[in-house]
């Protein structure tokens, strides 16, 4: 099942993918999105053994995929003893309750794994809040999926008007009771954080946002000095760390914001309403790219795309292109005469292509190894002294 999930895995659980490579789409975005999807399993604990595509228009409305790769995978999940099966789109309602009758195990579709993982990585009052909301809205419409497993496995005839009806209805209300209870916690904590940024003043304020391990955090402890999470998995940081940073006198506030990822479930986006704000209301953003990942535009766009949906497309941008120590590229024979990609393109190259056309500032860094950081530091500093100096032109001979 893919809903309230009772997480016992282990590490050496095992799951199946499965995505369906959509018209217009070639394989190997299919691929990239496995891979992501495998990430994504990997962070929840789950090990990948095995990966099932089929080309579609669309996906199968009854079962996401054709009935032929249906019964294939599901004979090589009883056959390997997975313990997994995960979908790389969300699943409806319906497809996921016609899955549940092929499939004896938990099913995962790319929303409720990545609620998953919120779950497991959420360690605030707040951030629990905020992911079991989300977990309740994403349950609410998929109870008559999980209670057709369940009659299957007490026996029952899960008829209509019968024992597994009735608790559905009970379920229903329940969850519906539950999602009001976590709103009204949320808005109280909502307007504790509102008023939390108000007494901050009107000091600049900075936010790193980009797309999930990209390095955020990492830029926020050696921006801040301060020791905040960071870790090469896919949300490391849930909760919104705002710091005070000082730059030859000038002060200002820096927060580092969730990571952004492809289809990012509207469930999240809406409960971490507050969490965004700090994104809403920055002066300046701070987006982080990792240039060394081989789909780094789409992430890119990905990032820009998400910006705009929350109301924050048209905030100033400073483009930091980070893991430099981590960028490759592979190096053409002389005599290849076809066209050269963007994988055959040097940092040089790659710096001199349509990232110099583009009208947003952007630096080339490298956290990890603190390249550039220098360079980093005074650009951020010009920046900030520019807004500040807009807001407070009499105070200029400060600095």
């Amino acid at each position: 099942m893919a809903q309230n999930i009772d997480h016992k895995t282990t590490e050496l659980a095992k799951a199946v993918l499965i995505a369906v490579t959509v018209d217009k789409q070639d394989e190997r975005q299919t691929k990239e999105f496995l891979d992501e999807l495998e990430f994504l399993a990997e962070t929840a604990g789950i090990e990948s053994v095995k990966r099932f595509t089929q080309k579609l228009q669309i996906p199968n409305s009854r079962t996401f995929i054709g009935e032929g790769k249906l019964k294939e995978v599901a004979a090589y999940v009883e056959e390997n003893e997975i313990d997994f099966v995960i979908f790389d789109d969300e699943l409806t309602p319906s497809q996921l309750r016609n899955l549940d009758k092929i499939f004896s195990k938990k099913i995962y579709d790319r929303t409720s794994l990545i609620l998953e993982i919120f779950a497991q990585r959420a360690t605030t009052a707040y951030a629990k809040t905020q992911v079991a909301l989300a977990q309740c809205e994403y349950l609410l419409p998929r109870l008559t999926g999980m209670w057709t497993h369940l009659e299957r496995q007490r026996g029952g005839t899960g008829t209509r008007g019968g024992a597994g009806e009735r608790e559905i209805e009970t379920d229903r209300r329940i969850i519906r009771d539950r999602i009001s209870r976590l709103k009204e916690q949320l808005k109280k904590i909502d307007k504790q954080m509102a008023i939390q940024r108000g007494n901050r003043g009107n000091m600049v304020r900075v936010a790193l946002v980009g797309y999930t391990n990209v390095g955020k955090s990492t830029i926020m402890n050696l921006i801040s000095k301060s020791e905040v999470f960071a870790e090469n998995k896919l949300f490391a940081t849930l909760d919104t760390t705002v710091r005070k940073v000082v730059f030859d006198n000038l002060p200002f506030l820096l927060s580092d914001t969730v990571g952004f990822i492809r289809k990012l479930p509207h469930q999240l986006v809406e409960s971490f309403k507050s969490t965004l704000d700090e994104v809403r209301e920055a002066d300046l953003l701070l987006h982080v790219v990792d240039i060394s990942h081989p789909n780094f535009e789409e992430q890119l766009n990905v990032v820009k795309e998400t910006l705009r949906e929350i109301g924050a497309g048209d905030k100033p941008v400073f483009l930091i292109f980070n893991k430099i120590d981590a960028y490759t590229y592979i190096k053409k024979d002389e005599d290849d005469l076809t066209p050269a990609t963007k994988a055959n393109l040097t940092l040089e190259e790659l710096k001199k292509s349509w990232i110099a056309k583009a009208n947003t500032p952007c630096l080339f860094i490298s956290a990890k190894e603190k390249i550039n950081i220098d360079k980093f530091r005074k650009d951020l500093y010009g920046m900030v002294r520019e807004i500040h100096a807009g807001r407070y032109p009499f105070n200029n001979f400060l600095y």
